[in-house]
């Protein structure tokens, strides 16, 4: 089969940098995000002076990719150990650098826009030191949990709001995140649904009863067509952030055609975190992962490209009524695909076909419905015959014929 030879061009951007250097995720570099004094601040402590801890992958598995992770703690405090370092060693796991951001706190006196002004800054300095981190300006996310999430949420819809001055070249570049990741978040602030903790350190006392003001923090009311594509995690048996501020989140980008994904888990209260030791709530994360590599924020700029497809496939001599075929390219940040297979064919656009690299082929089929032998079950298989000593692998290009694959299998 013709290997593809055509690929996509670097992306390069030009951006100032900050004169800081980089370490390790074992011991990971706190950057002052405003080095001269921040906007709005009251005195000069770690508590005044937003910043970052800057985790970094390891270099061999570094994919380009970045996210701002906000903590929780109802604008009130920072759980900086299970929503900021244990996030941040789990993203730099598949090769993601992370920037756990240190926001000013209402408990500190300070209200909005102030933390809006802290996460757009930590955005553009990230976006600006895509040299010195090694990371792609066009792949940066936004990531909170909590009030963390709402925060991340505003930094979602309002990126374009302004709420601080220009004070170096940094403040000149985009602070819209590419993709937004919000756990358990609070996003209304003007419904029985909001956290009044969260409300009341976001607003101040003075607003926090204001309506006007509430409406204006409410994400759900804030979602365009702009909004960056986002992922969101939620638990039933949430009580302090009820899942109604995910459910109207996600409403409002399904109503902007923003594409999105939705976990909402029966069990689990409220402030989980990862939760990697509860097999079934702990399947969250990885869910993210897929979701960020199926959406190609894992794949190096100039990968290749996702391409059109389709083919045939049949079981035992018998055209495949219903079943899917799966296409996972062997470089773990490339998008993989799945493909309905329906009367014995499938057919994938470049939007959403395979992408154009060596893959590892595998199947779901069933042909019942047309022997209407109870012999004649679903089957799951990764290569042609059950005498295949190998999975099935292929290199997928851009410029290949219709596929063919003949499924042999013993009735199970």
């Amino acid at each position: 089969m013709k290997k593809a030879t055509t690929s996509l061009a670097l992306l390069t951007a030009l951006f100032m940098n900050h004169p800081f250097t980089a370490i390790s995720a074992e011991e990971p570099s706190q950057i002052p995000l405003w080095p001269k004094g921040a906007p709005y601040a009251k005195g000069d402590s770690k508590t005044d002076q937003p910043f970052v801890d800057v985790y970094l992958p390891n270099e061999k598995m570094r994919n380009g990719a970045a996210v701002v992770v906000c903590p929780g703690g109802g604008y009130g405090g920072l759980a900086l150990d299970h929503e900021g370092n244990q996030i941040a060693q789990f993203y730099n796991s598949f090769g993601v650098t992370a920037f756990v951001l240190h926001y000013r706190l209402g408990t500190h006196g300070y209200h909005f826009p102030t933390q809006l002004a802290d996460v757009q800054r930590a955005i553009r300095f990230a976006r600006s030191q895509s040299t010195q981190y090694h990371i792609d300006p066009k792949r940066i996310g936004v990531m909170g949990f909590s009030a963390g999430g709402h925060l991340s949420s505003m930094a979602a819809t309002k990126f374009d709001e302004k709420t601080y001055d220009a004070s170096d070249p940094i403040d000149q570049v985009s602070a819209r995140p590419d993709f937004a990741v919000l756990c358990y978040p609070v996003i209304s602030m003007n419904s029985e649904f909001t956290h009044k903790g969260s409300r009341k350190n976001l607003l101040g006392e003075d607003k926090a009863n204001d309506a006007k003001a509430a409406d204006h923090v409410s994400s759900d009311l804030n979602v365009t067509a702009q909004t960056p594509p986002t992922f969101l995690f939620h638990t039933n048996e949430d009580t302090a952030v009820p899942p109604e501020n995910s459910i109207r989140f996600y409403l409002g980008l399904r109503q902007h055609k923003v594409p999105a994904e939705l976990h909402l888990y029966q069990k689990g209260p409220h402030g989980v975190g990862l939760q990697t030791g509860d097999p079934i709530l702990g399947t969250w994360g990885g869910h993210l992962k897929d979701w960020l590599r199926t959406n190609g924020f894992l794949a190096p700029a100039g990968s290749p490209k996702r391409v059109a497809a389709s083919g045939k496939v049949s079981l035992n001599g018998t055209p495949v009524n219903w079943g899917s075929i799966t296409f996972t390219p062997d470089d773990p940040n490339l998008p993989f695909t799945s493909t309905v297979v329906r009367g014995g064919k499938f057919q994938a656009t470049p939007a959403n076909g395979p992408t154009a690299a060596p893959s590892r082929v595998s199947f779901e089929a069933s042909i019942w419905d047309t022997t209407r032998n109870p012999e004649d079950r679903v089957i799951h298989t990764d290569r042609l015959s059950q005498n295949d000593a190998q999975p099935l692998s292929i290199h997928i290009a851009a410029d290949m014929q219709p596929l063919q694959f003949d499924l042999i299998a013993k009735p199970q």
